[in-house]
């Protein structure tokens, strides 16, 4: 999730996986077929149901209806095929997602997408390799899955956009940047993503990771001890709140900047009298971008029910892809699958987004954004857009 504090949060769905087709409401994009007698397209979805990302996995899946629902004009179909969406619970579990992609795969599925976890996401672009299948990973911000196979791709941002975006507030040149992040591949992901991009521009990068489950205490003083220039916070999952609540017990915001990314709804009033102080890199609130289609997406999430946030646009994308991929390779060919999505460049909710072909990074604008008090709650404002090729990853060849 580069997730960066987050960055990080139904369906029926079980371990023994449920199937479910897709049926839907009002939108515009790919054309479908009318009643004819192509057969049914399976497309598995492993997201975590439950567990500490579950939030991300709700929005993850009400993104994701509203956006097969947009892409097929509101037919559940592509060129006459329904499409078939199947759903298991990761619940946070790389041997739980691994499974349910092997079941999968092994009932013939050629398309596989979701999970808000780095880690499985890793994993699961291992299955991809070994079976030759297409896999769209969901809001997993790793940059680990950036070019890492060709049947790869990715329908969210990755830790090198947060970055690059955290990097437009300052001029990190002779600053000392310490990252405070989660000792998980998220985490990690995040640190490599500060050397790479802040370090390029002569920031002195260092680090302090928390293992799970951990006193949040003490890891706050050894980054008040590291004397930082900048404090990059990349967090995500059900202790979010607690861990704000610490660095500011511990007067973090008072002896440096700190630049973190907005997360979810949940987490707006997390922060507490530091919000006015924290520099907020954004991948997406509701009305971030204001185009039609984000517009769409968020009153097809409403109509069923949800509420647009941090992740919608992912599951949305995730069902544009999705849809393209079905178009042009039928579902059944991978290697058609994927020549159709490099190079595709679309209108999606956060505006023209693009699947770079050489390494399958999703370039697409990212925000600057502040919390503004509102009665008695927080809420997020825009301070300004920043264009995606000026924060795209490096490219990997």
């Amino acid at each position: 999730m580069k997730e960066t504090k987050k960055f990080l949060m139904a369906a029926v769905m079980a371990s023994g996986l449920a199937l479910s087709a897709c049926a839907p409401t009002a939108g515009a994009g790919a054309p479908s077929g009318s009643g004819s007698a192509a057969a049914p397209v399976n497309v598995g979805i492993i997201y975590s149901k439950t567990g500490a990302l579950a939030a991300y996995g709700e929005t993850y899946y009400q993104g994701l209806q509203a956006g097969i629902d947009y892409a097929t004009n509101g037919t559940g179909e592509i060129n006459g095929a329904k499409i078939n969406l199947t759903y298991a619970d990761d619940a946070g579990d790389p041997d739980k997602a691994v499974t349910a992609a092997k079941d999968m795969i092994g009932k013939g599925y050629k398309i596989i997408g979701g999970t808000a976890s780095s880690g499985i996401a890793v994993k699961l672009a291992e299955q991809a390799q070994q079976n030759k299948i297409l896999y769209i990973s969901g809001a997993a911000a790793t940059d680990a899955i950036q070019g890492v196979n060709k049947y790869t791709f990715r329908s969210g941002r990755q830790s090198l956009q947060d970055v690059a975006t955290a990097g437009t507030f300052i001029d990190p040149n002779g600053k000392k940047v310490v990252v405070f992040a989660q000792d998980n591949a998220f985490g990690q992901g995040n640190v490599a993503a500060v050397k790479a991009v802040l370090g390029a521009k002569g920031a002195t990068v260092s680090s302090v990771l928390v293992p799970e489950n951990q006193e949040l205490t003490p890891f706050a003083r050894q980054l008040l001890d590291a004397k930082p220039d900048m404090v990059f916070v990349a967090w995500a999952g059900a202790t979010t709140g607690t861990m704000w609540q610490s660095l500011s017990q511990q007067g973090v915001f008072d002896a440096a900047p700190v630049v973190t990314g907005l997360g979810d709804a949940s987490s707006f009033g997390a922060y507490g009298p530091a919000s006015s102080k924290i520099s907020f890199l954004s991948h997406y609130f509701p009305g971030a971008s204001g185009t039609e289609v984000e517009k769409k997406m968020i009153a097809g999430v409403e109509k069923a029910g949800g509420k647009a946030d941090l992740f919608t646009p992912d599951g949305f994308v995730a069902g544009q892809l999705i849809a393209q991929a079905i178009k042009e390779g039928g579902g059944t060919d991978p290697d058609a699958m994927v020549k159709s999505l490099e190079g595709f460049s679309f209108d999606g909710p956060k505006g023209k987004e693009t699947v770079r072909a050489s390494d399958h990074a999703l370039i697409q604008d990212m925000y600057q954004a502040k919390l503004v008090q509102k009665g008695d709650t927080w809420a997020p404002q825009l301070v300004k857009a920043v264009p995606g090729d000026t924060v795209a990853p490096p490219e990997k060849k």
